[in-house]
C-alpha cells in the first residue's frame, strides 16, 4: 500500500519521465514542492539570507536557486535535489559558525574591510583594490553625510558586504558674531 502511494506521488510529479514529457500539472506540483522545501531549508538555515548579504551569502543564494531549479524542470530527481539544497545550506551554516568562532576563517571566506579614507585623505591603493571610483565614493559620502569632500571625514571603509560606511570628523560649532548696530549690540550665533 505504501509502495502504491509512493508510485502515485511519483507519477503526479512526473518522476522518471523524460523532461519533454512532463506536463503543466506535474511542473506546477514540482514547483510547489521545491518552493516549500526551499522555504523550510532557508528558514532553518540563517536570517542572513534575509538581511544585507555579503558575497559569502549571495553565492549560496545563487547556487541554491540553481540546484532547486533542477528539481522543478526535471533535469534532476526531486528528492536528491532537495537533499543537495539542504546540504549546501548546511555547509553555509557550518562555514558561518566557523567564521564566527575564528577570525582567520571569517576573513578567508568573507574577506576584510578596506580603508578608503584615513584622516581626510583618500587611500588610492584601497580604492583600486576595491574597484571603487572617486564618483562611487562621492556618492556614498553624499548619501550618508550630505557632502562629498573627503577632507571632512575621519575615515571611510568598504565593508565586507560591499557597502561603504563613513565616519565624519566630530562636528565643531562654527561661531559667527553679527553686529546689529555698530557699538550697540552684538549677537553671537553658533552654527
Amino acid at each position: 500500500m505504501l509502495e502504491d502511494s509512493w508510485a502515485q506521488v511519483q507519477s503526479l510529479l512526473g518522476q522518471g519521465s523524460a523532461i519533454a514529457d512532463v506536463g503543466s500539472l506535474q511542473m506546477t506540483l514540482r514547483t510547489i514542492v521545491v518552493y516549500l522545501a526551499s522555504l523550510i531549508i532557508v528558514r532553518l538555515a540563517s536570517r542572513r539570507f534575509l538581511s544585507q548579504a555579503s558575497a559569502f551569502d549571495a553565492i549560496v543564494a545563487i547556487m541554491l536557486g540553481s540546484i532547486m531549479s533542477r528539481g522543478i524542470n526535471g533535469s534532476a530527481a526531486l528528492l536528491p535535489t532537495v537533499v543537495a539544497g539542504a546540504v549546501l545550506v548546511g555547509l553555509h551554516w557550518l562555514f558561518a559558525a566557523l567564521a564566527w568562532h575564528t577570525s582567520w576563517f571569517g576573513t578567508l571566506v568573507k574577506g576584510r574591510r578596506l580603508l578608503l579614507i584615513r584622516d581626510g585623505k583618500v587611500q588610492e591603493g584601497s580604492m583600486r583594490k576595491a574597484s571603487i571610483t572617486s564618483e562611487d565614493l562621492a556618492e556614498a559620502l553624499r548619501t550618508q553625510a550630505g557632502h562629498t569632500d573627503p577632507a571632512r571625514f575621519e575615515a571611510a571603509w568598504m565593508e565586507r558586504s560591499g557597502k561603504i560606511s563613513v565616519k565624519p570628523y566630530p562636528h565643531e560649532p562654527h561661531v559667527v558674531e553679527v553686529a546689529v548696530q555698530s557699538g550697540v549690540q552684538t549677537v553671537r550665533i553658533e552654527l
